[in-house]
């Protein structure tokens, strides 16, 4: 699955390539995040467009709406979203755990009422596979226990055996019911919220069932910065280096361009449409609010270094118009251009590590951008 091809002289940044049926990735890369299989307000030709490599998908959502029925009669989830290139999808562990005041959950699976209609559903680890497999997504997630922020010791602590628990049953469902259209690959998910020691319980544990790649889940759910990237300093050493990284809900343009000079393959956010529809654009120069009355008469683009066609042919001023309007168009253009920005954004960073400049490039962009990791 994954070929591991360089590492940068200066940092612990590194280059590969992640192979699937459905295509090849070049990694460190960014999954542009369609939940509900559509990446808000894109279309799969924008995506094509800017050469995103692969989209993620949620299984939770999917499997309340369309439901399986719709995606099986389909031929799949790249057949029902017209997509042929890679997909990973989430195990929706995380946004179930979010419904806390209307779920329940035992060693055996989570009961949870669906935010749709209210209706009752309950899924095992092994349940959550079998809905995989039929999505039919090249890289998988099973189910795991996401622990909030801040959290007791004994929460976080019952998240970790639970989750052990599961990734085991999920490994074992796996492996004795192998998809037959595609080869899959199912990822371990490392807990243990901000203790140090039941992070390296976690992924002691995890990597002892043995997965196709690691992911370091229960970040980015309201902790300090400072605590994320302490939890990735623990983590990290711990990981094999022939196997891909995930960094779960990652992130902001600078967390990302730190985060792959510790060594990280893969990430997802759903930032940039999100900011996009709230007319907040990403540049290099970091966040431009277009909103903001500073723009209201600014014939420049977003970005003057961005080749993407909104910033060649729309300006500042124009995209506030719309945005203050709250017009389709203007959070779709602005959607458009983060998600270029991000996608651009991975092309520099695996060029740099190509390069052997990682280092250079990693201050340099945290400088112009102006973070403060």
């Amino acid at each position: 699955m994954f070929q591991f091809i360089k590492k940068d002289k200066n940092s612990k940044a590194r280059l590969g390539i992640v192979r699937t049926d459905h295509g090849t990735i070049e990694s460190p890369f960014f999954m542009p995040v369609g939940t509900n299989a559509t990446v808000k307000s894109l279309s799969f030709e924008d995506l094509l467009e800017f050469d995103a490599q692969i989209v993620l998908s949620n299984t939770y959502h999917l499997y309340l709406r369309p439901g399986l029925e719709v995606i099986e009669h389909a031929g799949g989830l790249h057949k029902f979203m017209s997509w042929d290139r890679p997909v990973l999808t989430d195990s929706g562990g995380y946004q179930i755990f979010s419904l806390t005041k209307f779920r329940k959950l035992d060693d055996n699976g989570v009961e949870f009422r669906s935010h749709l209609d209210g209706s009752t559903c309950y899924l095992t680890p092994e349940d959550v596979i079998k809905i995989e497999h039929v999505l039919g997504a090249d890289m998988i997630m099973p189910l795991d226990e996401c622990a909030p922020y801040p959290c007791q010791r004994k929460e976080a602590e019952e998240s970790v055996a639970r989750t052990t628990h599961w990734a085991r049953r999920s490994r074992e469902y796996f492996l004795r019911n192998p998809l037959k259209t595609h080869r899959q690959f199912l990822f371990g998910i490392v807990q243990g919220a901000t203790f140090k020691d039941l992070r390296e319980q976690s992924a002691e544990e995890i990597l002892a069932i043995g997965f196709d790649g690691y992911a370091i889940g229960g970040v980015s759910v309201g902790e300090p910065v400072q605590e994320m990237f302490k939890t990735l300093d623990w983590v990290m050493p711990l990981l094999p280096p022939d196997q891909p990284r995930y960094f779960m809900g990652i992130g902001l343009p600078d967390q990302i361009v730190k985060a792959v000079g510790e060594g990280i393959d893969m990430f997802d956010t759903c930032i940039p449409t999100r900011y996009g529809r709230h007319g907040t654009a990403f540049t290099k120069k970091g966040k431009v609010v277009l909103r903001n009355a500073e723009y209201k008469k600014d014939l420049a683009p977003i970005d003057e270094s961005c080749a993407c066609f909104v910033c060649r042919k729309y300006t500042r001023s124009y995209l506030r118009h719309l945005a203050n309007l709250k017009e389709v168009l203007g959070l779709k253009l602005i959607s458009y251009h983060n998600v270029y920005f991000y996608v651009s954004l991975m092309r520099q960073i695996r060029q740099a590590i190509q390069e052997d400049r990682y280092a250079e490039f990693q201050n340099e962009f945290l400088k112009t951008y102006g973070s403060t990791l």
